[in-house]
């Protein structure tokens, strides 16, 4: 039987894939989708349209006479999803993949409940895809946090941190593999180790420094109320050559009412002192950050808030998602904002964000920097990152170390010259 996998979302999601291609190809011959009798869809819940949007896809295989097992958030928060799958594998319960895979193809729909698992313990099961230098890592699954518009901490639940010891041994072993970059994934990366009683994030980024070999570590997104209580530890530990000097603190808002109504847990003043005290200790830091648009309780004021704090920290990323409801969400009962309100603002906030852009990626035009190839690209370029995560077009070899020179750039990104 060939089984073929679909992945939505998340670089969670993505790891997770890992885990149960590897487990999946002990049993079943893996092909692509369309010669797959049963794929396993891997989904994502974020946003209403991305629901709406795998459902399509779902039926869409069914019509082809595919089975399909559904994974991912949406097995937790989707009943539509779930009614027309043919079995189901919910986040933490991937190690029982292949049980779903057979229930599908005798025709028993199953679905385990919740447990807690460590995915550092599958590190030897893991088969990734070897198209491009990049591992992900999971460190943790679900969140500290209650924001009231979030579907995605009722999937994957609450913090649940993974071993050290695990994390330290998979990131050893992607590296004798040939991976030169490390993608340390999580629904907040600051948060990691306080369910066991302490904030363990730079303990873990140390140990992982000390790992032989010539690679990068990205740290994923890190809520700001985390990475505000552990500044100084965190400073110290991205101050090794082989940590990323990026971060993605996502702030969602620039008004504090606002941050309140969304149960945030944290301030605007929070995202501004992380962002400050990186771009104080290096000398390029690569800041990412989120912001929603159209939140019931955003008004006028509240958004052009938001608008001067995009322009006053001038983040080099800002990923805008305009709101939307989600069920069993607290912010799903409130009156929702018209949508052509929603569109406006982010188009304005996205005018913005590619001003800043340009302005952020000027000042490289000329200067030569050290950066590694990590994925193919167009034609005969590739995608290399500088040691700030900056992204370069350029040629070269995946998995190479290389110095180029910035002969252009674009807001999101530069263009460079191998020297």
């Amino acid at each position: 039987m060939r089984v073929a996998i679909e992945t939505y979302g998340c670089t969670m999601n993505q790891a997770d894939s890992d885990i149960m291609r590897g487990l999946i190809s002990r049993y079943f011959e893996l092909s692509n989708v369309e010669e797959a009798d049963i794929v396993v869809v891997n989904s994502c819940g974020v946003v209403d349209y991305t629901e709406r949007k795998i459902i399509r896809r779902i039926r869409e295989l069914k019509a082809l006479g595919k089975k399909v097992v559904l994974a991912g958030c949406l097995t937790r928060i989707s009943d539509e999803a779930l009614t027309i799958s043919d079995s189901a594998v919910s986040p933490e319960n991937v190690a029982s993949v292949v049980d779903a895979v057979l229930s599908a193809q005798n025709g028993k729909k199953i679905f385990a409940e919740r447990r807690s698992v460590d995915k550092s313990e599958f590190y030897g099961i893991k088969r990734r895809r070897m198209e491009n230098a990049i591992a992900i890592v999971s460190i943790s699954e679900g969140c500290m946090g209650s924001c009231s518009f979030c579907a995605t901490r009722l999937a994957r639940g609450r913090l649940r941190s993974f071993s050290m010891e695990g994390i330290v041994r998979e990131v050893e072993q992607a590296v004798k593999e040939g991976f030169r970059e490390i993608q340390l994934t999580s629904q907040d990366t600051g948060a990691y180790g306080l369910d066991r009683g302490k904030a363990m994030l730079p303990d873990l980024l140390n140990r992982i420094s000390e790992i032989e070999g010539e690679f990068r570590v990205r740290v994923g997104m890190m809520n700001p109320q985390h990475a505000v209580r552990i500044l100084d530890d965190l400073i110290s530990a991205f101050s090794s050559e082989k940590i990323y000097k990026f971060i993605h603190v996502p702030v969602q808002s620039g008004d504090n009412r606002v941050l309140e109504d969304m149960r945030r847990g944290h301030t605007v003043e929070d995202y501004i002192e992380v962002v400050e005290s990186f771009r104080k200790n290096f000398d390029d830091v690569l800041v990412s950050t989120d912001i929603i648009v159209g939140f019931p309780t955003e008004n006028e004021e509240s958004f052009w808030k938001s608008y001067e704090l995009v322009k006053e920290t001038k983040p080099d990323i800002v990923n805008i998602t305009r709101f939307s409801p989600r069920k069993g969400t607290l912010a799903a009962k409130y009156r929702d904002i018209p949508g052509w309100i929603k569109k406006e603002r982010s188009r304005k906030l996205t005018e913005l964000v590619r001003e800043v852009g340009l302005e952020n990626n000027s000042r490289f035009a000329g200067r030569k920097l050290k950066v590694l190839v990590t994925r193919k690209g167009k034609g005969n370029t590739v995608l290399a990152r500088t040691d700030s995560y900056r992204a370069v077009v350029t040629e070269g070899v995946l998995g190479q170390f290389m110095e180029v020179e910035i002969v252009d750039y674009r807001f999101n990104y530069l263009v460079g010259k191998p020297n």
